[in-house]
């Protein structure tokens, strides 16, 4: 396949993810109070599938981790409000099942080597760390949203959510700058403002119901 090709896929995925935080956010603005449309899951889903499919036909073993998690957990949500039981049957069982067959079929042909891995960029160990640190926040902020959501028994995004965003965005803005890496800042920048201004929203909202 093309580098174009794959590369479209990269950026595609970016996009819905941008998406959903622009869609969200809109939303929210509309109704004066923190609102979680089924709309985020939805393009969150899309977005994560093809940041999956992107990170296979990249050799990129780190970035299909990455998605694993957050990819159910997205299902998950979508289940808690009723729109993933709409679905056709055979589409759920795609993008249920597809992402293992993948990690599988990849693992059982010996695609990935742990030592290369992690070994494949030569940076300083701090700034390693860091870089693990932040995207650590970052994935863990939609654990927290599944636990708070499952304990509702509904779909939320809490203002804890927003601030693990806020976190996990800046310590990557950071990381980003020593590393040069303007597409990471570019991607990240934005969405911090989204979440500061969701707190805002979240904060207002908590005031007018007291």
């Amino acid at each position: 396949m093309s580098n174009w090709l794959i590369y479209t896929i990269g950026f595609t995925a970016q996009i819905l993810f941008s998406g959903r935080l622009l869609a969200q956010w809109l939303i929210s603005e509309k109704e004066r109070r923190v609102i979680t449309p089924s709309l985020f899951w939805k393009l969150s889903l899309l977005a994560s599938f093809l940041l999956f499919v992107y990170g296979y036909l990249r050799d990129d073993f780190a970035i299909m981790l990455g998605q694993s998690l957050t990819y159910f957990i997205y299902i998950r949500n979508l289940q808690l409000q009723g729109e993933w039981q709409r679905s056709p049957f055979w589409f759920r069982w795609f993008l249920l099942v597809f992402p293992i067959l993948i990690v599988l079929y990849a693992y059982n042909n010996g695609k990935y080597d742990l030592a290369q891995i992690f070994s494949e960029e030569n940076i300083p160990l701090w700034l390693l760390v860091l870089g693990i640190v932040s995207q650590l926040i970052f994935t863990l902020r939609f654990v927290y949203q599944w636990i708070y959501s499952e304990r509702r028994k509904s779909s939320e995004l809490p203002v804890g959510f927003w601030g693990m965003s806020v976190a996990g965005a800046s310590l990557i803005l950071v990381y980003a700058i020593f590393r040069q890496d303007p597409v990471l800042f570019i991607g990240h920048i934005a969405g911090l403002i989204i979440y500061i201004r969701n707190i805002f929203i979240w904060k207002k909202q908590l005031g007018e119901s007291i």
